[in-house]
């Protein structure tokens, strides 16, 4: 290193460097780069996102008593810790020597470097013990209810430790002390406890606020196990290196503390597992192996054209009257909203509501083959089959709301017309036709935004099933004491089985509705060209388009909007798939290498057996491959 070099050959100049060090560092408190950088301050996750995205614009600056001021001077790029990492070990403790830096431990009085570390470890500890005695929080461990708290004996155990550091002459501990090494058990003990919260979300739900919690209490306790070390120590060595890593981590620590990202993406995947965890369970009844449920699927999905048919019309109808944009986009809302709660509740299904489920399905299928063991191609090929349950899930799905849609939209006009003399599309047929052409039109662009309101709209009711779940709404109705007085017991559990079963449904159909009415008047709004397409609805609107033209349609027209009709239902599908299953993939830590070997199983599988892609076969393939596996092993 060339100031290395220059601090060896001119020892003035290396008196003189190391002197400005020295007093430039002198009694700069850090403490706060310990106990605070990069360690939410709140339970509100959109404050502390809200802060982080204002302090990437204008960083926070702090008193020029304090060293996170010169850091911020020095190292004010996230990643400049990581060529400060690359440096050479022996150079480090070259320049320490050359500098003339004393080791941590070689003062406790108020303002020395040690005394800032115990002061940061003493905050995090009582932090944290405050935090886990939360009443939300400890709901989430009821397995320690009846146990001594590790945290509280935790901090015990280090006000213990650092009494020994303060007094003894030495200043450090012995990292084979039976105390020590007990304060690292303890820290481990708590650990788990936070480990056994997060995996208990799964039976109890969670808030965003209790993730926070617990988001900030484990930050909290990864701080103090890097921080620990720094306390211990054999000799001069160790003591010189704990002195080396402390500036190291503080410089890390004050990178980071901005890290949006990394505070996202932490923030939001517990959330997000749950929210997909509730969404593959739901996701389990609309994938069919077998003939039964295949055609049950038919005849469901028939129904929910049915629904589509009669809210083709009825939409029509309402562009009829003299809405403003907000009336448009409240009345078309309510309309499709309306008919998708009716369609939900009498059981029937609506094509392409489906993949926003069934992607976490298939993933948590990935997920539970990779926590079982086995060969990696047995994985692959089990996803694999199950995909072309989900495709032909939906196959049967488009077959059926198409094949309904089309002749009840025809039904309707035409029985309106013979009746009332009053041919409901004619004013508005060219406008259905060109809205269903894929070149002359966005209709696929706005089939994609369909796409998109499909998985919002999966997530929904992912996020309430876990929000109920969560805050005991399902037994606070069953145990309702109004309810049981003035209806009954009987009525009360009924009622609280329906919500548990069907609301985060209702939910889900009713804001899927809105975005679906809503998009036009939106873009309206913006000045942009936004609208929806969906396959159902567009077989229904290429019905009226053919009767308002009093069946005069090109046949380049029929053939464009046919091609139109299938390429939005394709676009409906690979968006919604495509997006729930990178959103099951992030949340369940699956690496996204895994999806080219998937996807080229699947097509594997297509080319051996691309009927069962469209008909369910006679066998199960996944006995098969079970036996194929176990033969092999």
């Amino acid at each position: 290193m060339v100031l290395i070099h220059l601090l060896e050959e001119n020892n003035e100049y290396r008196k003189q460097f190391a002197k400005y060090i020295n007093v430039l560092l002198k009694k700069k408190s850090f403490y706060s780069l310990i106990s605070d950088a990069g360690i939410p301050e709140e339970s509100d996750f959109f404050f502390e996102i809200k802060e982080k995205l204002f302090a990437k614009i204008l960083p926070k600056q702090p008193e020029e008593d304090r060293l996170e001021y010169i850091l911020n001077q020095v190292f004010y790029k996230a990643d400049d810790t990581d060529w400060v990492e690359l440096i050479d070990p022996n150079e480090f403790r070259i320049l320490f020597e050359l500098l003339e830096f004393k080791p941590i431990q070689a003062s406790v009085e108020i303002g020395s470097p040690l005394s800032e570390v115990l002061f940061a470890l003493e905050i995090m500890a009582s932090r944290i013990c405050g935090n886990v005695l939360e009443t939300k929080v400890m709901r989430m461990t009821p397995e320690y209810n009846n146990l001594d708290s590790p945290f509280l004996a935790f901090q015990k155990e280090l006000s213990q430790i650092e009494e020994r550091i303060l007094n003894d002459d030495s200043h450090f501990i012995d990292p084979e002390d039976e105390d020590f090494k007990h304060l690292n058990v303890l820290l481990q003990q708590c650990k788990d406890y936070v480990s056994i919260a997060f995996k208990n979300s799964r039976k109890f739900g969670i808030s965003l606020r209790v993730n926070q919690d617990l988001m900030r209490i484990k930050r909290q306790l990864l701080r103090i196990e890097v921080s620990l070390p720094f306390l211990s120590g054999k000799d001069k060595n160790d003591l010189r290196e704990n002195t080396i890593n402390l500036g190291k981590c503080l410089i890390k620590h004050n990178c980071y503390k901005n890290n949006l990202s990394k505070f996202f993406d932490e923030g939001t995947r517990l959330l997000s597992y749950e929210i997909t965890e509730q969404t593959a369970k739901t996701g389990q009844h609309y994938i069919t192996n077998n003939k039964k449920g295949y055609f049950k699927m038919l005849l469901t999905s028939g129904g929910g054209g049915l629904i589509v048919g009669l809210l083709c019309v009825s939409k029509v109808l309402i562009s009829k009257l003299e809405l403003s944009s907000f009336g448009e986009a409240f009345f078309y809302s309510m309309n499709y909203s309306i008919g998708f709660v009716i369609l939900y509740l009498l059981g029937f299904t609506l094509a392409t509501k489906q993949p926003a489920m069934t992607a976490s399905t298939l993933v948590s299928a990935l997920e539970s083959g990779m926590k079982k063991g086995g060969s990696r191609r047995t994985k692959h090929q089990v996803f694999a089959k199950l995909f072309s349950e989900v495709f032909r899930s939906q196959f049967v799905a488009f077959i059926g709301n198409i094949i309904m849609a089309f002749p009840v939209a025809m039904l309707v006009v035409y029985l309106v017309d013979i009746n009332l003399d009053y041919n409901i599309p004619e004013a508005k047929w060219d406008k259905l036709i060109h809205k269903l052409n894929p070149v002359t039109s966005l209709a696929i662009l706005h089939a994609a935004i369909a796409g998109v309101f499909l998985f919002i709209s999966g997530i929904i009711a992912g996020g309430i099933s876990n929000r109920n779940k969560f805050n005991n709404v399902y037994s606070r109705i069953g145990r309702h004491p109004y309810l049981k007085r003035k209806f009954s017991k009987k009525f009360a559990l009924k009622l609280a089985k329906f919500v548990e079963n069907k609301w985060a449904g209702i939910m889900s159909n009713f804001w899927f509705g809105v975005f679906m009415g809503s998009t036009a008047s939106i873009g309206v709004f913006f000045g942009l060209n936004l609208d929806i397409r969906h396959i159902a609805f567009s077989s229904g609107n290429f019905a009226l388009g053919m009767y308002g033209s009093g069946f005069s349609l090109t046949t380049e027209m029929i053939i464009w909007s046919l091609l139109g009709i299938f390429l939005i239902g394709l676009m409906n599908f690979s968006v919604s798939f495509g997006l729930s299953i990178a959103l099951a993939f992030r949340s369940r830590r699956i690496p996204f290498t895994e999806f080219s070997a998937i996807t080229l199983s699947v097509l594997t599988y297509f080319s051996n057996t691309p009927s069962v892609f469209i008909w369910p076969p006679k066998h199960q393939p996944n006995e098969d491959i079970k036996t194929k596996d176990e033969k092999k092993s």
